[in-house]
């Protein structure tokens, strides 16, 4: 039987809770959150004359952490109005409510004997055959069963979700010998299918998987940092970006998650008994840790941690770091390391290791020391914690946003080279890495192979149909490419071209990269998906190029090149075969002017889109401005909300306003309802669009046809201008904002137009492209430019 999700109620409503309930609610599906009534009533509620009967009391916790979720930022839900699909209840009051529930998803305190008491409450209202799973991230699974229902057991298990919720894709599913095995197969397809995740089947064992290495590798790092002499700053310059791990590195991660969490994990591990005598020593608390916990400097939950604001004798602010040595915080230099020097022109960190473990400096022997007791752990912790590599490097990359798992960086070094790198480390590794040639291999059909520790055969990673991974077919099935760009044969009659530039921006050969694949598709092929696997899909144009150019008053070809881009945006649009779209993440500016001009678009769920060149001091020149104005007239039909859609598109624009998720672009018109879709898994991304393609072409796809665009002229410009004129007299806009969105209202409402009228897309393009020519011959604009290109954000007047 085919079991559907439609209500879940989520037990607790702190951090977790709240951004478990959220997630639910961004996938459409119907939450309770529920949590304890208050013991006593609050000032507050004593001087309205509130009872402990009132409602407002009984579900005070709750609605409090439901505001905060709402809050959040970065945010929780997808798009505000999302939260109507949270309600808020207390457990006394509205736990018999669960019989009606799908799933029951248990995140109260870490406490075994709380969270047996609230499973005895369960029980009593809780029908059978329904869902019950907790998020402990620590607690024996198997413990939390004892004394439950058989019904209860078949139905439980783990479900550990990362936080915050929304932003870390993984998930561990961890069952108990109870648990059913349809209902672990429910459990892990759910979670990749409808959440999002990257569902990880764990065992129970401590800590699980992601927390089990995560918490290891950083104890290792705060073990060495004093060894080796460095500071807190220094290692998170080590740590964090150039290794492919988040900005936050290891110190900054620490005081976010919180000291006591860590604290609390690796005590766990290290009484459990579960760790040999050379692995649990890395487990205990340095001295430093201990006197920061007594002092409850615990992070950003405290204020100071590894880190500190503080006030300097100007009264400025600064971030000082924490003296593990005198335990005094002090602001951190500036430092530069040799190392690091070498991987300045290697662009992709699994490509840096093999130089940085050759340094010569302390960065250098951090690597060596953190990487060598890395990889001597990951290979004891098969089979304990996974019987499969990949499990456990799926569970890094996704629960601690590591870009590569441990044992994709042990290939990367050399297999043989990371067993010395363990043994000079002071550690042996398991006796099944001696007979490995590499953890990882791409078979003939483009997919990741794992060896089998038993065997050493090489099997199949599971659920990889779902899945199209360029990085596995570019060497086989590239057809072309250039600095930029390159264009992939997708199979079944599809081509896929990838943006391949520097932030991928895009210039000049990212344009002549993708004319030639819409001429290729056209000729010999069935359709084209436009997509990458960076971190980004696009920053937007080539600004460097648009600055040279108006420095040297090159107008000519500045206009030709601003042409070039519009023409390739209506190729995009009116080709003769389909296009498909498949932007996540900053898909900024042109990238957002190549999205809406698809004839299909296929979102992550986690895309930062939007218009943003009044940014930078001009209006959107490559079709972005034209598309919003024909989008907007479609509704011109109705005069009660004609002006108010165009001042709707307008404040887009010239705000550079960038919706915070997929769903949010929906609301700001760049997506649209019924034609364009979301995939809340990115890895899924491509092989939808492919299929999405493929069928738009089994259809009967036909070319379009150019469309009308009808402009309101004069009178909806002198709306524009009164709005404005009280933006500058406010002081919310300088003059060279007003200049800009002045330029940009008047190509909106059609130029110098006395009523409305009609008119074609190219008129609209080129009074869009006459107005960026003129914004890049102000002063203020290269200013803008410069400094963008300078500090990698727009300067604010």
């Amino acid at each position: 039987m085919k079991r559907r999700i439609k209500h879940v109620t989520v037990l607790g409503s702190g951090i977790m809770g709240s951004g478990i309930a959220a997630h639910f609610a961004n996938i459409g599906v119907q939450v309770s959150l529920l949590d304890i009534v208050p013991f006593e009533l609050t000032e507050a509620e004593q001087k309205k004359g509130l009872t402990k009967d009132d409602k407002a009391v009984r579900n005070r916790i709750a609605l409090e952490n439901f505001e905060k979720l709402k809050k959040a930022s970065p945010a929780l839900l997808y798009s505000p109005k999302f939260a109507d699909r949270i309600k808020v209840g207390n457990f006394d009051d509205d736990l018999p409510n669960i019989k009606n529930t799908d799933w029951i998803i248990e995140v109260v305190v870490e406490k075994l004997d709380i969270k047996k008491s609230v499973y005895e409450k369960i029980e009593q209202f809780r029908k059978p055959g329904t869902l019950i799973s907790s998020n402990t991230s620590g607690i024996p699974i198997h413990l939390l069963t004892e004394g439950r229902s058989e019904d209860f057991k078949h139905y439980f298990a783990g479900t550990h979700f990362f936080n915050p919720v929304r932003y870390l894709p993984l998930l561990e599913i961890i069952p108990t010998s109870d648990t059913l095995p349809e209902v672990i197969d429910f459990y892990m397809n759910y979670g990749a299918k409808f959440l999002g995740k990257t569902t990880v089947l764990a065992k129970d064992t401590p800590a699980f998987i992601a927390n089990r290495i995560g918490v290891f590798s950083m104890m290792d790092l705060l073990h060495n940092v004093q060894k080796l002499g460095l500071t807190v700053s220094e290692v998170d310059k080590l740590t964090g970006p150039v290794i492919g791990r988040p900005k936050s590195a290891t110190f900054r991660t620490a005081d976010v998650v919180g000291l006591d969490t860590l604290v609390m994990v690796a005590n766990g591990v290290r009484q459990s008994g579960a760790e040999a005598n050379d692995f649990n020593d890395v487990f205990a608390l340095p001295d430093y840790i201990q006197k920061m916990v007594e002092n409850k400097w615990l992070g950003s939950k405290t204020e100071q941690g590894f880190y500190k604001k503080v006030k300097n004798a100007e009264g400025k602010s600064e971030i000082h770091g924490l003296n593990l040595d005198t335990l005094e915080y002090e602001l951190q230099g500036k430092s530069s390391f040799s190392t690091l020097e070498l991987t300045k022109n290697i662009d992709k960190p699994i490509d840096r290791f093999k130089v940085l473990i050759g340094g010569k400096d302390k960065a250098g022997e951090l690597y060596r020391k953190s990487l060598g007791a890395l990889f001597a752990y990951v290979s004891h912790k098969v089979p304990e914690i996974s019987d499969e590599v990949y499990k456990i490097d799926d569970a890094m990359r996704a629960g601690f946003g590591w870009e590569n798992g441990p044992f994709e960086i042990w290939d990367a070094v050399g297999v043989k080279k990371g067993i010395e790198l363990a043994k000079d480390a002071g550690y042996e590794v398991s006796d099944w890495v001696q007979h490995v040639e590499t953890f990882y291999k791409v078979n003939e059909e483009g997919q990741s192979i794992y060896v089998d520790k038993n065997s050493g055969e090489y099997n199949n990673i599971p659920g990889q149909d779902a899945f199209i991974i360029l990085d596995n077919i570019r060497k086989n099935k590239t057809l072309w490419s250039n600095s930029g760009a390159a264009i992939e044969d997708l199979g079944d009659g599809i081509i896929n071209f990838e943006i391949r530039s520097k932030m991928n921006s895009l210039g000049g050969e990212v344009l002549d990269g993708l004319n030639r694949a819409i001429d290729l598709a056209e000729k010999e092929y069935d359709g084209l998906v436009i997509g990458n696997q960076g971190t980004n899909f696009s920053v937007g144009a080539n600004l460097a190029m648009i600055l040279m150019m108006a420095i040297e008053q090159d107008w000519d070809d500045l206009n030709m090149a601003i042409a070039y881009f519009q023409k390739s945006m209506m190729r995009v649009r009116y080709s003769s075969i389909p296009v498909v779209v498949a932007p996540h993440g900053m898909t900024l500016g042109g990238g957002c002017e190549m999205t809406m001009h698809a004839d299909r678009v296929v979102a992550a769920a986690e895309t930062y889109i939007g218009l943003v060149e009044t940014g930078v001091g001009v209006i959107p020149g490559g079709g972005g401005t034209k598309e919003l104005t024909l989008r907007t007239s479609r509704e011109f039909h109705n005069d009660d909300v004609k002006n108010n859609r165009l001042r709707e598109a307008f404040m887009n624009i010239a705000m550079g306003k960038v919706a915070t998720s997929a769903y949010e672009a929906y609301d700001m018109g760049i997506l649209e309802h019924g034609k364009d879709i979301v995939a809340v898994d990115k890895r899924t991304q491509i092989k939808t669009a492919k299929m999405l393609a493929k069928s738009l072409a089994e259809h009967g796809y036909t070319q379009p046809i150019e469309q009308k665009v009808k402009v309101l002229g004069k009178d909806a410009l002198g709306m524009f201008y009164v709005g404005t004129d009280q933006m500058l007299t406010g002081n919310y806009i300088s003059e060279h904002d007003k200049k800009i969105a002045d330029k940009l209202a008047n190509v909106m409402v059609g130029g110098n137009l006395s009523e409305p009228t009609v008119v074609t897309e190219q008129y609209l393009l080129n009074l869009e492209r006459e107005t960026f020519l003129q914004l890049c011959g102000e002063r203020k604009t290269l200013e803008r430019i410069q400094y963008m290109l300078q500090n990698g954000k727009p300067l604010r007047n």
